[in-house]
């Protein structure tokens, strides 16, 4: 029985883990099995025509919710001219849907709902003895053997580079209302022993840059984490791991490990959606946000992790000035802060309640929040425009001297992006502001911090305008613009700072006086990004 089982990615750098973990299953039962990878950018009929070239027996499409429209319309071709080929569904975009989606999916023989590595090799068991029953929903069992199941990409697909996907852990131990994890019942974990033999194995893939780990509170058992990070702080293993956790659930001897950890091997994401007690307690997000924030905070001065936080625009009981407080509160406590806007899943529990709290979202995929009872459709947008701010800005990482400082010098995080937005957009438009070129957009930022002094008068602009320059010098290969100059150095003081750099870069280097950063001279390198000071 050939098998084609086919994933459509984000982009060229996503890789699916289910096709592996159910085509492996499938070839240990003896099938002929085919991964067929491609991302929403590839043309849609190559596509088709890769799986069609397969003449397969049965075609497993993963659906999920930003896929679900390309796949049906690829599953619905392909039906046209493969009739006899046997098309599955599964994914969490179909898994709870019901016997009257065949009615407006005739392409579709079966939805496989769950976790499908034991049920898929049934299913085609059942299909090769003429026992399947067409159109049906089949609801899969917990696999019972994940904890003995390995990495899947050195048993099937093509050699893997960039990141990869790990899952070590099935289960969470939260219901946050808006989270599928908060269905299934129980946690199911792989040894501490399992769990870093098989990370071992990504040793052998030289192209492999990042693992993350799928698992959604992977610290849920605080010895068990502490184990496995103690582990892979070692050189033997050579990726960078991120892991999403619960800083809540951190002690101190968890503390104590993290810092201790090679500088750039560890990635924590850790969710904190809202500030707000009322939203906290409606989603039940049953942790201690004054508790997370202050980890969050202990986490990232150390300066060894890199720290993404969350947060969720369009939760209950949360308006525009909560959601500030919110990001007022997360801002600057990592080295990013993703601001999402609420989608409403099929089979999640705020899905359900949504009327109880004026929710209203969209019928279509990804099924975003398009308004709530205190957040309006055009705050929403401007939540938005504010997430494309600071993104650029802050989470970037190319304004690492101005961010996150400019905007707390300004008083409120929250405050100096909302005002960006208006001041951008008075002068361009929202898609030309995602074009800016490097330059305008430092031009944009310098002009801003003036505009504010000239009401508030209390900002320090000298300092504003040398972290502007120290970044752009550092960042960008052009001349630094004139709107950044600031205090000049004398030949003398040149000469003297660089005699002691190495020839090669004398050229490449920049000698400033920077007075909030040293008392002395500051040579930046702009070849090696580097620093260095000089007492004259």
């Amino acid at each position: 029985m050939k098998i084609v089982l086919f994933a459509l990615n984000g982009s060229y750098s996503h890789t699916n883990l289910a096709v592996r973990a159910i085509g492996v299953s499938l070839k240990k039962a003896g099938n002929e099995v085919v991964i067929v990878e491609k991302n929403l950018k590839d043309t849609r009929l190559s596509v088709l025509e890769t799986l069609v070239s397969q003449k397969a027996d049965v075609y497993g499409f993963s659906v999920y919710i930003w896929n679900a429209a390309e796949m049906f319309a690829f599953a619905s071709e392909l039906k046209t001219l493969l009739p006899h080929a046997l098309t599955v569904y599964g994914g969490p975009e179909v898994s709870f849907e019901t016997e009257e989606f065949f009615r407006f999916h005739p392409e579709a023989d079966v939805i496989l709902a769950g976790e499908g590595e034991d049920a898929f090799v049934s299913l085609v068991r059942s299909f090769e003895k003429g026992e399947l029953k067409k159109p049906s929903v089949i609801m899969a069992q917990p696999y019972r053997n994940f904890k003995e199941s390995g990495i899947y990409y050195d048993e099937i697909g093509e050699i893997p580079r960039g990141l990869v996907y790990y899952e070590s852990v099935r289960g969470c131990p939260f219901s946050c209302a808006y989270c599928l994890s908060s269905r299934e019942e129980g946690i199911r974990a792989k040894s501490v022993e399992k769990t870093l033999a098989d990370l071992l194995v990504f040793e052998q893939f030289s192209d492999i840059r990042t693992v993350k780990l799928v698992d959604r509170t992977f610290n849920f058992d605080r010895e068990r984490a502490k184990k496995i990070w103690r582990a892979l702080s070692e050189d033997v293993y050579t990726k960078e791991y991120h892991f999403e956790v619960s800083a809540a659930l951190l002690d101190e001897e968890s503390f104590e490990v993290l810092a201790n950890a090679p500088k750039g091997k560890f990635r924590l994401e850790i969710g904190v959606q809202s500030t707000n007690p009322e939203t906290v307690k409606a989603v039940s997000r049953a942790l201690d946000t004054e508790k997370t924030l202050k980890a969050l905070e202990r986490l990232h001065e150390k300066g060894n992790l890199h720290i993404h936080a969350d947060l969720i625009a369009g939760l209950p009981f949360e308006g525009y000035a909560s959601f500030a407080k919110s990001f007022d509160d997360v801002y600057g406590k990592g080295n990013v802060l993703q601001l999402g806007i609420l989608k409403l899943l099929r089979g999640s529990r705020m899905r359900r309640e949504a009327a109880l709290y004026g929710i209203v979202y969209s019928p279509n995929p990804p099924y975003r929040v398009l308004r709530t009872k205190e957040l309006s459709f055009e705050e929403l947008m401007r939540l938005e425009r504010i997430d494309g701010l600071n993104d650029r800005f802050s989470n970037s990482g190319k304004f690492e001297y101005t961010f996150p400082y400019l905007p707390k010098v300004c008083g409120s995080p929250f405050g100096f992006f909302d005002g960006v937005c208006d001041f951008a957009e008075n002068r361009f438009s929202c898609k030309e502001i995602a074009r800016l070129p490097q330059t305008e957009a430092f031009r944009l930022l310098w002009e801003y911090a003036n505009f504010i002094n000239e009401t508030e008068k209390t900002l320090p602009l000298e300092e504003i305008r040398e972290r502007l320059a120290m970044d752009f010098l550092l960042g960008e290969t052009r001349r630094l613009p004139p709107f950044l100059h600031t205090q000049t150095v004398s030949a003398e003081e040149k000469y003297r700072a660089l005699s002691s750099v190495d020839a090669k870069y004398r050229a490449a280097c920049e000698v400033v006086r920077f007075p909030w950063l040293s008392e002395g001279i500051t040579v930046l390198n702009r070849v090696q990004k580097t620093v260095e000071f000089f007492e004259l």
